[in-house]
């Protein structure tokens, strides 16, 4: 901690949300995603008895759903809006994807 913060944190939430928080501008060497993305499943956290067998209990983890809604297009327009490479990267995939059921243009102003 030559700066006086702390190194190796795990983050766990909406990425965008965590950037936007927690950490400093250029400052990152590695985000981790996991997919599958969009499996639209629910997911639970299973547990197994003393003797290895599955139990019937478990608990609900997170719902790996999305779509594209005021708070998307907000963050979309914000990245554009900030200019540079993932700008510009960003608007080429919007243009090669075209409008689909993930991007719904009349949500972009």
């Amino acid at each position: 901690m030559p700066d006086g913060n702390p190194t190796n944190l795990l983050y766990y939430g909406d990425n965008l949300d965590i950037l936007r928080r927690y950490v400093k501008d250029e400052s990152v060497d590695l985000i981790y995603l996991d997919p599958p993305f969009k499996s639209n499943q629910d997911y639970n956290v299973l547990f197994r008895e003393r003797n290895g067998s599955q139990s019937a209990a478990q608990i609900h983890a997170f719902e790996d759903t999305w779509q594209w809604d005021e708070a998307a297009a907000l963050a979309y327009k914000e990245i554009v809006e900030d200019g540079g490479r993932v700008s510009r990267a960003m608007q080429a995939f919007r243009a090669y994807l075209g409008d689909n059921d993930m991007l719904v243009p009349n949500c972009i102003n």
